[in-house]
């Protein structure tokens, strides 16, 4: 059901449970997803396998839907012949094909809307590099947009995601300000660091006395990077804490495929939390089953 409250409100009492990966479900559904807008395409082709797949979530115990839209850009868009105004209402169909989803359960459901970086749009793996050669006023602009109509569209928080570096997280949050929607930001890291290098203390610190920001975390990262940057967030901001992991195999952008053997494990949870984690849920390759799982660990004493 439509939340009662807003998210930053839960967290404060609890440990609120995310979603999984979207695409990985919606390959699991049989979707072709070999195209440049990645899952984004089926917001034109087929959205009810977008809602079937946060219909899945929801079943799990995800209780924030984050939306179809990481990929989903009017530049994007364009190349397939999408106008502006269709774009725009396409980005609005991924805030409320995850809402429709969240109406099935009779508890809250929160839907984020998807904020990818720059490099996604790119769809050549850049966003696990940042760094591109943009200043950070290139990216407000370039990001502001998006932003706007996922605003308008009414989501319950804006989710900055998959960050890889502190230029696009201070082009994002001023991009976001005039919205006044809250959001959370989400570096994607490798060690104690962000994937452009940067040290996570300085990466966080950008958020700390920011009232716009209800969470700061990690996602798309290996599920043993995330305890200590889980620590190092909750000691610079004060802020609750999300955290989201790949399933830990390795994304090899060249090919397009992903290798190595899954370590994603939900046990992890209690360690998480313990660091300060009250958003907590899994991302690319991380399905309904796992997240049953995670849910159950946040359910336990």
């Amino acid at each position: 059901m439509r939340p009662v409250r807003p998210l930053a409100a839960a967290l404060a009492e609890r440990t609120v449970v995310l979603d999984g990966g979207l695409s990985n479900q919606l390959a699991a559904q049989g979707c072709d997803l070999s195209d440049a807008l990645w899952s984004a395409r089926l917001l034109v082709d087929e959205p009810e396998q977008i809602t079937a797949a946060h219909t899945a979530y929801v079943r799990a115990g995800a209780r924030v839907l984050i939306t179809s839209s990481y990929q989903a850009t009017f530049e994007g868009f364009a190349r397939r012949g999408a106008g502006p105004g269709q774009a725009a209402r396409l980005l609005a169909r991924s805030v409320d094909s995850a809402r429709t989803a969240g109406e099935t359960v009779g508890e809250e459901v929160w839907v984020a809307a998807s904020v990818g970086p720059y490099g996604a749009m790119l769809a050549d793996g850049s966003e696990y590099r940042g760094r591109y050669g943009l200043t950070v006023r290139e990216l407000t602009r370039f990001h502001r947009p998006r932003i706007e109509a996922l605003a308008a569209a009414g989501p319950d928080v804006l989710a900055l995601e998959t960050v890889p570096d502190t230029d696009e997280a201070e082009a994002l949050l001023a991009a976001v300000r005039p919205t006044g929607v809250p959001v959370w930001l989400s570096y994607t890291v490798v060690g104690g660091r962000t994937r452009a290098g940067q040290p996570l203390a300085d990466a966080f610190s950008l958020a700390r006395g920011d009232e716009q920001v209800i969470a700061v975390g990690v996602n798309c990262c290996a599920p043993g990077d995330a305890e200590r940057a889980v620590e190092v967030a909750a000691e610079v901001t004060g802020k609750p804490v999300v955290a989201y992991p790949n399933s830990g195999e390795g994304w090899d952008a060249a090919s397009g495929l992903f290798h190595g053997r899954a370590t994603f494990d939900a046990s992890l949870v209690r360690a998480w939390r313990a660091a300060g984690a009250r958003l907590v849920g899994g991302c690319c390759r991380v399905g309904p089953g796992a997240i049953a799982q995670v849910a159950a660990a946040v359910a336990s004493p």
